[in-house]
């Protein structure tokens, strides 16, 4: 696969209709982790950790810092952290695929520089089962 281009990672918010691509973001990160469960026992062979196969939690959490542009996506998500709701979003990895289901806003932050911009940083965590499409 070749390289590609971090524009092209796009987080989507669903607004009632279809999903609208958050504006102004410059960067994104996407992270999946899994807990494990540690079964270890007396009788381990040679006191080598074992882990539970398929068991543990499994969550993804979404990162991202932009341009405030007062748009129609800005004003959602404004609405969806003030109103505390679980929302749909779309992730769009380029030659990956998309990884879409419930997040909910955990942080919202507003930033600006005297001589420059409004910028925003935003962070989300996973609220339920999350799916995997290949492209």
């Amino acid at each position: 696969m070749a390289a590609q281009k971090g524009k092209d990672l796009l987080v989507k918010i669903h607004d009632g209709m279809s999903y609208v691509t958050i504006a102004g973001l410059r960067t994104r990160r996407l992270a999946f982790n899994a807990e494990t469960v540690d079964v270890t026992h007396a009788e381990s062979a040679e006191r080598w950790r074992e882990l539970l196969d398929g068991a543990g939690i499994k969550r993804a959490s979404v990162s991202g810092r932009g341009l405030f542009k007062d748009a129609a996506s800005d004003a959602l998500l404004r609405q969806t952290f003030f109103d505390g709701t679980v929302k749909s979003y779309e992730l769009v990895i380029p030659d990956f695929g998309t990884v879409t289901g419930p997040f909910q806003i955990t942080s919202f932050e507003f930033a600006g520089e005297h001589s420059g911009e409004v910028t925003y940083e935003l962070s989300l965590e996973s609220a339920g089962a999350l799916t995997f499409a290949a492209i």
